[in-house]
């Protein structure tokens, strides 16, 4: 899956080097909305701190199989923002789904559709049996993506993140492939 076309305004690609203007211009000017809870939003800094995670993505391919484990959200021509899976257990198939999106592109649909094809992918291509999303007690908008596609809420880990100055608890959600419809 190296470009999947979701329907006509929304893709799922690998990053390129190319894209490393276009992805720190989406961070930068989504930066005060997604700090909220993002805790590594500081670490980016310059167009090269852009190109730098965008060269880790793709050195993961090779890592991965050739199969990628992160892709950036297409909306009409743009990149919209990214998701994937910051973490594959390989040896007891478990993928942790992470995902954001720029504020701009908020409230059209496109993170339930790029959701929803990377559940697909884990289990079908990567063959996970199990998909794993943490997500921020009070980041309600992310929440309902896993609450949406049949996730159990597994718990609560206390504060789990420290966001800037302060820590949030976290809500463990968990999918396995046979609750997949």
């Amino acid at each position: 899956m190296l470009t999947h076309k979701i329907d006509e305004e929304v893709s799922l690609r690998l990053f390129n080097e190319d894209d490393a203007e276009e992805f720190f211009n989406l961070t930068i000017s989504s930066k005060s909305y997604l700090k909220e809870w993002l805790g590594w939003l500081d670490n980016i800094k310059t167009v090269e701190d852009s190109a730098k995670n965008i060269k880790t993505r793709l050195n993961e391919l090779v890592q991965n199989g050739g199969y990628p484990k992160s892709f950036a959200i297409i909306y009409s021509g743009e990149i919209a923002g990214t998701i994937g899976f910051n973490d594959i257990d390989k040896t007891n198939r478990i993928g942790v789904i992470g995902y954001w999106l720029g504020e701009k592109f908020q409230g059209k649909g496109i993170m339930s559709k790029a959701f929803k094809n990377v559940i697909d992918y884990g289990f079908k291509e990567l063959k996970l049996n199990r998909i794993e999303v943490t997500v921020a007690v009070e980041n309600h908008k992310s929440r309902a993506l896993p609450e949406r596609f049949g996730f159990t809420k597994e718990g609560v880990i206390r504060q789990a993140e420290w966001l800037y100055d302060h820590y949030v608890d976290h809500v463990f959600y968990g999918l396995l492939v046979d609750e997949w419809k």
